[in-house]
């Protein structure tokens, strides 16, 4: 194992035992996107998101990590946010943490926000106990892109009107 002893070798197998022993079931989907990559549109998901490129658009996840050198413009509607980037736009989240990093530039509206010194936040902040419901948002969004599809697949082609040859 590349120069390791055998004492090594056992002791990561017994870490990698330790690891997969609890509940690989569980786990919760996690997606990225990259620092060399920049998305507009939007972007829903049931699991956990960490951007690390430039997004300007919408976000729906249950947990989003905006890295730090990361950037954000638009709406973000999580369960919990963890900001170390820059986000311009509005927040609603249920946890967010501003990291020492986090530049934000919005309105925040939240259950639970914390702000670590060095943090940097202008906008408005406002506490509401009940403030997402995370899986009725994505699971509302889903159903009308669902439906779009449909529609668009029964005018014959699934091209938007206009575009049908």
């Amino acid at each position: 194992m590349f120069g390791k002893s055998q004492g090594d070798a056992a002791s990561v197998q017994e870490h990698t035992f330790v690891k997969y022993s609890v509940a690989p079931a569980a786990a919760e989907a996690v997606s990225s996107i990259s620092s060399g990559l920049s998305i507009i549109g939007k972007i829903i998901g049931h699991g956990a998101l960490t951007i690390f490129g430039h997004v300007d658009g919408e976000l729906h996840a249950s947990t989003v990590v905006i890295a730090e050198g990361a950037q954000m413009e638009g709406e973000v509607i999580a369960e919990e946010l963890t900001v170390g980037g820059h986000i311009k736009g509005t927040i609603h989240a249920n946890r967010v943490k501003l990291t020492s990093t986090a530049v934000v530039e919005g309105d925040i509206f939240h259950r639970t926000l914390a702000i670590e010194e060095n943090a940097r936040f202008e906008g408005t902040s406002r506490r509401n106990e009940n403030t997402i419901d995370t899986p009725s948002r994505v699971q509302t969004n889903r159903a009308q892109l669902q439906a779009e599809s449909t529609d668009g697949n029964r005018k014959g082609n699934g091209a938007p009107d206009g575009l049908s040859p």
